[in-house]
């Protein structure tokens, strides 16, 4: 769903645009439809370009959910917000909390949101409506309260959000952005969560916007240039690392009282170049990780300043963009700009030599995260617009006899997504089973494969 106005759209909510036919593709790729005839085959993206007069078609019978939505200027980093519904939801209609940041033209016009989505329905149920389409009269107001709907809430932000990440410190929920103004803030966000439940909490909302800027709870100049990299603990509630274009990294500690951090000025600072992302260890509290566009990945103790206590120097050919720190394996998965996707078992990280190595997209890697419940489960996107789902356990043995074109792809690879444009982050929802939220310039998508 687009807003018409992005400032009157947090009050008025709206319906999310369902499920729409221009290109999303499993493994066994979308279908190929040519033009002027009924034939249609799989497309693979990058094994044979589109010819003239072809053109895709998606195959819904791919997906066990899919919704879109836009949010007025691109949002090319959010977070998922955990809420009280419950794990492992896969009952349908489903609902899911999120934060992210604009990127708007204009500094001035930049926005903190939090999204609530909800009346989430399955493709099943799209599938059975259309079946059903001849008793329309009586249906249509039971088809209108079906559609997806998404309530929003947004704070002024002065300049461009680089990075957004949140996490639950008590009974309060923290937003960490990384903004082109050259500062790490820290939001508490119940104000915005309170707005997308309650029509009355949102029009006390809307009176507080006439402020020129969102009030930060904290911030930190200490980092002198902008940068993207930053992450929450999920063992010490509060603690923050983040890093910097300048190569340096800083730990931020809470504080009594939830208002303010400690952060040591003597900064981590064995990179040579711009610090690219940052991962907490899932088990250790003192242990992160790190990568950088100086090619290498590194391992660090915040008992042990200033050095890294591991290295991977040559992880990459290129640019070292994003990692991932698996929940419950010694497994680290990392992206490059060389359009590589590694994985590192940290038992035998000494040797500098990965366990696994994918080249399947045709771009740099935007983005990856492991499956916070399937350890062997995890998914990329590339700026070749594609987001793919990959399965360690898999086996060549296991795959058995596969479609004409895609006999040379690798047995792990899952499902292929397509349908967005420049696609910046993928995140698994950690409570709704198998369901991914991806953003890209073009909006967002919100999707299950019948893969995971």
């Amino acid at each position: 769903m687009s807003a018409p106005e992005e400032d009157t759209f947090a009050e008025e909510g709206g319906e999310m645009e369902e499920m729409d036919d221009n290109g999303s593709d499993e493994d066994e790729g979308v279908e190929m439809e040519e033009e002027g005839g009924d034939e249609k085959k799989v497309y693979v993206p990058g094994i044979e370009p589109l010819q003239p007069g072809e053109e895709l078609e998606m195959d819904r019978s791919a997906y066990r959910m899919y919704h879109e939505c836009q949010t007025g200027a691109p949002c090319l980093s959010f977070d998922i917000i955990k809420d009280g519904d419950g794990e492992k939801r896969e009952q349908y209609p489903l609902s899911m909390l999120l934060c992210a940041g604009t990127q708007a033209e204009t500094a001035m016009a930049n926005r903190l949101l939090v999204m609530r989505m909800y009346n989430l329905h399955g493709t099943e149920q799209d599938n059975e409506e259309e079946e059903s389409s001849d008793e329309e009269s009586d249906e249509e107001d039971e088809d209108a309260d079906k559609k997806p709907q998404m309530e929003l809430a947004m704070m002024p932000h002065y300049g461009g959000i680089n990075r957004v990440r949140v996490t639950q410190r008590g009974d309060q929920s923290l937003a960490a952005v990384w903004s082109e103004k050259g500062q790490v803030e820290i939001f508490d966000l119940r104000p915005q969560l309170e707005a997308v439940h309650s029509s009355v909490a949102m029009a006390a909302f809307f009176s507080l916007k006439q402020q020129k800027e969102a009030v930060a709870l904290f911030s930190f100049s200490g980092h002198m240039t902008e940068g993207f990299a930053i992450d929450w603990s999920p063992v010490v509630p509060g603690r923050l690392v983040s890093g910097d274009c300048n190569k340096n990294i800083h730990v931020w500690e809470p504080q009594e009282g939830g208002t303010s951090w400690k952060i040591d000025q003597r900064p981590f600072s064995s990179h040579t170049k711009s610090v690219e992302d940052l991962q907490w260890s899932p088990t250790e509290a003192t242990v992160f990780a790190s990568c950088s566009v100086d090619q290498s990945i590194r391992i660090w103790d915040i008992r042990a300043p200033p050095n890294s206590m591991l290295s991977a120097n040559e992880a990459h050919t290129s640019d070292v963009n994003v990692i991932s720190w698996n929940q419950s394996e010694p497994f680290l998965l990392s992206g490059g700009d060389d359009g590589l996707l590694k994985v590192w078992d940290l038992r035998q990280f000494k040797s500098g030599k990965p366990v696994a190595n994918f080249k399947q997209h045709s771009a740099p890697i935007t983005s990856v995260e492991w499956n916070p419940v399937d350890s062997s489960v995890f998914a990329a996107s590339g700026a070749d617009d594609v987001v793919s789902q990959w399965d360690l356990s898999v086996e060549s043995c296991d795959v058995g006899a596969r479609a004409e074109g895609m006999k040379d792809l690798p047995p792990q690879l899952l499902f292929l997504h397509q349908g967005q444009s420049e696609i910046k982050e993928v995140h698994w929802h950690p409570q709704l089973t198998g369901t991914m939220i991806s953003t890209a310039l073009s909006g967002f998508n919100v999707f299950r494969t019948i893969s995971v």
